[in-house]
């Protein structure tokens, strides 16, 4: 057998396989994405942020664009993807601020998915407003806010305590951070409540691992554009602090309750 008919029969073979790679690699690759407004939106956000995390797109009440919660914000991006605004948008006729209403819808819509068995909860007999907490047990104003939680729950707030520590859950090391080591323990303790009030005032907790949701919870305040503890919200959504006094707390809960206090 000459030479040139196995150069001949070599290259053949190589032909063939270039060409089965070349059909299987068009096989494989996605269908072109459909150039619809909010496609166009989605794509813009990620050329931008390509990290970014796109929770939701809805069309906005500012006519040509769409209203985008992304990684902790909200932002606005116009239909055909050339102009992206990061700011309040205010009803002018109104005065209010509708980036805080969307806000608002979104934090409860995401807030009632949390189960009441995944809180730690300090409420009186017959609450008649309720909470949620974003907390650290290390902080300082988390800590002062728990030092008065009979005073909220006698104005008939009931507290319920999201995990958030605020050094995060994996530090620069790789490891898991103390804090978030601490509110383990904390939510795998056989009595959380107990266990959460002398973390509050300086007690290490038992060190204890079980599945918990400390971890979801830290993300969830990520989603919902928590930077710093206590984050309060009430029952409709809103962020009303930071630290309140029980006074303070009691007006802000009754301005915002779904109970119409």
């Amino acid at each position: 057998m000459s030479k040139k008919f196995w150069l001949m029969l070599c290259a053949a073979v190589f032909a063939i396989q270039a060409g089965a790679a070349i059909a299987q690699s068009a096989v494989s690759q996605p269908p072109p994405v459909a150039a619809t407004p909010e496609n166009i939106v989605r794509q813009t956000i990620m050329r931008l942020v390509p990290k970014a995390k796109i929770e939701q797109v809805t069309l906005s009440p500012m006519p040509g664009f769409y209203q985008v919660i992304t990684s902790g914000h909200i932002v606005y991006v116009s239909a055909d993807g050339k102009y992206l605004m990061n700011g309040d948008l205010i009803d002018a006729n109104k005065g209010i601020s509708l980036t805080d209403d969307a806000w608002a819808t979104y934090r409860k819509t995401e807030l009632a998915k949390v189960p009441v068995s995944d809180r730690i909860v300090f409420a009186p007999p017959h609450p008649k407003y309720t909470v949620t907490v974003f907390t650290d047990v290390t902080c300082p104003y988390c800590r002062v806010l728990h030092e008065q939680i009979d005073a909220f729950n006698k104005e008939g707030i009931a507290v319920q305590y999201l995990a958030w520590p605020r050094a995060g859950v994996i530090g620069d090391d790789g490891k898991p951070t103390s804090v978030y080591n601490e509110m383990v323990s904390i939510w795998c303790a056989a009595d959380r409540n107990d266990a959460f009030t002398a973390a509050k005032k300086g007690r290490d907790p038992k060190p204890v691992s079980c599945k918990n949701p400390v971890k979801d919870q830290f993300d969830l305040g990520l989603k919902l554009g928590v930077t710093g503890t206590p984050a309060i919200y009430t029952e409709d959504g809103t962020q009303i602090g930071g630290y309140l006094s029980p006074a303070e707390m009691l007006q802000a809960v009754q301005a915002h309750s779904t109970a119409g206090g």
